[in-house]
């Protein structure tokens, strides 16, 4: 008998995890971000933070701790108004991942039924679905959502609805397009065969297949949502004033970017670090998930 290779009998021998361990290693950095905006949002009134929407003209424009006349009692410095950065960058947080949460929520599940539908009942049915979905998705997202925004007027829950009725164009788009490859392999025409129903079907073996695709859609989208809140909080079209929002927080100080720096400066930090996080999180669930990438 031939002896086995020591390389291939035990894969992992010079120290290096099997392809599948490799592939589902955590990307620590994103979830690090993301958990710690997550427990400062969650944790904000336990902090002791001053009130975000305190203001107080004598405190206008107040420096961070390390330029000359900071103070502890503004870390960050203050804006336009004398309202606390660092309080209102931790108070915006909940607005900012509440919005992108709940936003994508709403699109992805909405989105993933009529993914569902259209190529579960295939003909009229996805003929008149593919339409509707492809007018939607020809539309600028930005330029809709403002529209959205401003016709019912500027608020968090107009902001939500606005963007998830935009949104869900693209996961009912991709989860179409995987059931309808999915439709033509054996497990669904045997689940026919012995009597299961369309509910069955759909919700038994056609969604649990597509719910891969599904998270990576929704984690990758996560950010993209948080960017859009932000834009038209800066447009002046989302979140209203004074509640902390960090699109308008860095609207408010655009004119004063030279001298005060800061006030717009770090507001924008956060989004640039959660979006960032959003989509490197993202290529991990695809990277883990699909099996070509898992074997590299």
């Amino acid at each position: 008998m031939l002896a086995e290779p020591a390389a291939l009998a035990r894969p992992e021998a010079d120290g290096a995890a099997p392809p599948v361990a490799r592939g589902w290693r955590l990307p620590l950095v994103p979830l690090g971000i993301i958990a710690l905006f997550l427990i400062v949002a969650i944790v904000a009134p336990l902090l002791g933070l001053p009130d975000p929407q305190e203001q107080s003209l004598r405190n206008r424009f107040k420096p961070p701790v390390w330029e000359g006349g900071g103070t502890w009692a503004h870390a960050l410095g203050t804006d336009r108004l004398g309202r606390d950065l660092l309080s209102r960058i931790v108070w915006g947080s909940r607005i900012s991942l509440a919005a992108g949460v709940l936003t994508v929520l709403l699109a992805s599940a909405f989105g993933a039924a009529v993914g569902l539908t259209a190529g579960y009942y295939g003909g009229r049915v996805d003929a008149v679905l593919m339409r509707i979905t492809d007018a939607t998705m020809s539309f600028p997202v930005i330029l809709l959502a403002l529209i959205l925004a401003v016709t019912v007027g500027p608020s968090f829950t107009n902001v939500v609805v606005a963007i998830a009725v935009i949104l869900w164009a693209r996961y009912a788009r991709v989860i179409r397009g995987q059931v309808l490859t999915l439709m033509q392999l054996d497990f669904v025409a045997q689940a026919r065969i012995a009597g299961a129903g369309a509910w069955r079907i759909i919700t038994r073996h056609l969604l649990p297949n597509t719910l891969g695709t599904l998270l990576v859609l929704v984690t990758l989208q996560i950010g993209y949502v948080i960017i859009v809140e932000a834009s038209l909080s800066f447009l002046g079209a989302g979140i209203p004033p004074p509640i902390p929002a960090w699109g308008s927080m860095n609207a408010e100080p655009r004119d004063f970017i030279t001298s005060a720096w800061w006030a717009s400066l770090f507001p924008g930090l956060p989004i640039l670090l959660v979006v960032l996080a959003f989509n490197l999180l993202g290529d991990w669930p695809r990277d883990t998930l699909d099996p070509k990438l898992r074997q590299l």
